[in-house]
C-alpha cells in the first residue's frame, strides 16, 4: 500500500501548471519559491469570509501544513498534485522551521474539471503530527488520522469537523472542479528540497522533533504565522 502511494506522488507530483514551474528550478529555488507563495497563502486564507474560522483555529494548532498551489484535473480519470511546508510549535510556543512534502492523488469515477486550490491543513494534534512525520502515506487510510474540510459552502462546526486530527481549509484560485476532495491524498518526504534547503542528512524528523537545523530564510513565514495569537 505505502509503495503504491509514493508511486502516486510521484506521478501527480510534476503534474499541472505548478509542476511546469517546479521542473523548471533546481530544489533550491523551489524551496525558496515555496516559503513564499506559503505566506501568501496564509494572507490570503486569513482574509476569506468564508474561512474566517481558519485564524481561530491557529493558535492552538500543533502544526501546520501550507500547500500554495494544488492542481486538479480530471475526465473520470482525475490526479491533483502539488508541494508544501509542514511547520510545527516549539515548546515555547514560537513556530519551527520547515520541513519540505508533495502531496499527491489519483482517483476514477465521475468527475471533471480544473482547479487550482491552495490549501493548509491545521493539524490539532501530537498522534497526528508524529503519523505525518514518521508513516508517510493516505489520509484517512496509512495514516490513521481523521479530516475534516472546510471551504466555500461549507462549515468548520459539525461534530465531524470538530473532532478532526487535521481540518483542510481551502482556497480554489483557478477553475472548478467536481466530484474530487483530500480524502486519499498521499504525502511523501521531498528529501530533494530539505537538503537543498538546509544540508545533506536534514529530514523532517530532525527538523521538526529534533531542531537540528534552522535557516534564517524561513524567518519571513515563521513571523507570518506567529502574528496569529
Amino acid at each position: 500500500m505505502k509503495r503504491f502511494a509514493v508511486l502516486v506522488v510521484f506521478l501527480v507530483g510534476g503534474f499541472g501548471l505548478s509542476a511546469c514551474q517546479e521542473m523548471r528550478e533546481t530544489p533550491g529555488q523551489g524551496a525558496h519559491r515555496l516559503l513564499d507563495w506559503s505566506v501568501d497563502t496564509l494572507n490570503n486564507i486569513a482574509r476569506q469570509p468564508q474561512l474566517k474560522s481558519f485564524v481561530k483555529h491557529v493558535p492552538t494548532a500543533r502544526a501546520v501544513m501550507i500547500l500554495p498551489a494544488i492542481v486538479k484535473a480530471g475526465f473520470f480519470f482525475g490526479a491533483e498534485g502539488g508541494s508544501g511546508v509542514l511547520m510545527a510549535r516549539n515548546a515555547d510556543g514560537t513556530w519551527g522551521y520547515p520541513a519540505f512534502y508533495t502531496l499527491g492523488a489519483a482517483s476514477i469515477g465521475l468527475q471533471f474539471g480544473i482547479q487550482d486550490t491552495e490549501t493548509i491543513l491545521v493539524i490539532r494534534n501530537e498522534g497526528a503530527l508524529k503519523s505525518i512525520i514518521k508513516d508517510q502515506g493516505k489520509f484517512g487510510a496509512d495514516l490513521g488520522v481523521t479530516f475534516g474540510v472546510v471551504g466555500a459552502g461549507m462549515e468548520a462546526s459539525t461534530t465531524t469537523n470538530l473532532r478532526a486530527d487535521i481540518l483542510a481549509f481551502t482556497n480554489a484560485k483557478v477553475g472548478a472542479f467536481a466530484g474530487a476532495s483530500l480524502e486519499g491524498a498521499v504525502l511523501a518526504r521531498r528529501r530533494d528540497m530539505n537538503e537543498a534547503f538546509y544540508g545533506q542528512g536534514a529530514t523532517p524528523e530532525a527538523i521538526i522533533f529534533q531542531g537540528r537545523y534552522k535557516n534564517p530564510k524561513a524567518d519571513p513565514l515563521r513571523s507570518a504565522l506567529a502574528r496569529f495569537r
